[in-house]
């Protein structure tokens, strides 16, 4: 076996246990995406994530086609009690053990430049990078008649 297939059968391997190891400590649960309507140039993504690890891990990225950029956002409560959404650039911790909800009013996935309408049903492909656990990929269903209940349902990734 020559140097270069080794390398390439190293690097194969490292990527597939980096991936098992994602999908053996981080589960999202509950997700569903939404945007005000076919016009809406923007839309926002919501949903619980599980660190079933004994490390804490932090969701530091977001990737999707859906949009020209996404992010991680959060809203910030002002001294006259105005909300205004934020980006995180730290990312979003998600300490071992736990459960973070990304939901309406506080952390959440933004979805700006929508490159098609997110429309009902429909499902969004989506890369969770976290900083241990490395990429987890899911796909979110969109949900534009969901009420905000604060339930969780049984989406899994």
């Amino acid at each position: 076996m020559s140097l270069t297939s080794r390398l390439l059968t190293t690097l194969a391997a490292a990527t597939i246990a980096t991936a098992a190891f994602a999908q053996d400590t981080i589960t999202v649960d509950d997700a569903y995406a939404r945007s005000s309507g076919k016009t809406a140039k923007a839309g926002a993504a919501f949903m619980m994530i599980q660190n079933t690890g004994a490390t804490d891990d932090r969701l530091i990225g977001v990737e999707s086609d859906a949009a020209t950029r996404v992010e991680l956002h959060t809203h910030i409560v002002d001294e006259n009690g105005v909300a205004k959404m934020t980006h995180v650039e730290e990312g979003i911790a998600i300490p071992a053990g736990e459960t973070h909800m990304l939901k309406r009013g506080g952390d959440h996935v933004m979805f700006m430049g929508l490159t098609a309408p997110f429309e009902q049903d429909a499902m969004v492909p989506v890369t969770l990078i976290f900083e241990t656990a490395g990429e987890v990929e899911i796909e979110i269903p969109v949900d534009l008649v969901r009420k905000d209940t604060g339930g969780h349902g049984s989406h899994s990734n």
